[in-house]
């Protein structure tokens, strides 16, 4: 029989993807497509939840995302994720997308936030325990505790 796994830090899931928007990012109106910023959400989600697991994850569901700002071509989206909340098999990850002009030090934009849903699965797909989560920051078992009476009230 294989060991519980042993509990992790949301820093240790963290994941920050970087990518500069492109033209072929644009949509009709000349702002970046909200798809294109949500495969890299859903992809830096992915990594983190991975990360947690120590395997791959797959997502179960987007819970939520709010575009705030529009990102343009030549923005550098900075991608930020970390997990929030690890039950048996499944983990919810907080994602952060900040936008800035991609040969400028700053400003910094906030431009959209997501939470995500994973479930560990191995190889043969079916969902596999993680471990569990230690928040060690007043922010970070703000967020867990958000999470989880989310859950409860499902």
């Amino acid at each position: 029989m294989e060991a519980p796994p042993i509990d992790k830090a949301p820093a240790d899931s963290s994941v920050t993807l970087a990518h500069i928007m492109s033209e072929h990012d644009t949509n009709l109106y000349g702002t970046v497509h909200g798809g294109a910023v949500m495969r890299l959400v859903d992809d830096a989600a992915a990594a983190a939840a991975g990360r947690h697991a120590g395997c791959p994850a797959v997502t179960v569901s987007v819970d939520g995302m709010s575009f705030l700002a529009p990102v343009r071509a030549g923005d550098l989206l900075s991608v930020r994720a970390r997990v929030e909340w690890a039950g048996r098999t499944s983990m919810a990850v907080g994602v952060d997308v900040t936008a800035e002009r991609w040969n400028s030090s700053g400003p910094t934009a906030q431009v959209a936030t997501a939470r995500l849903t994973f479930v560990a699965i191995d190889a043969d797909g079916a969902p596999r325990v993680v471990p569990g989560l230690c928040p060690e920051t007043p922010e970070e078992r703000r967020r867990f505790e958000e999470v989880a009476a989310k859950r409860l009230r499902r």
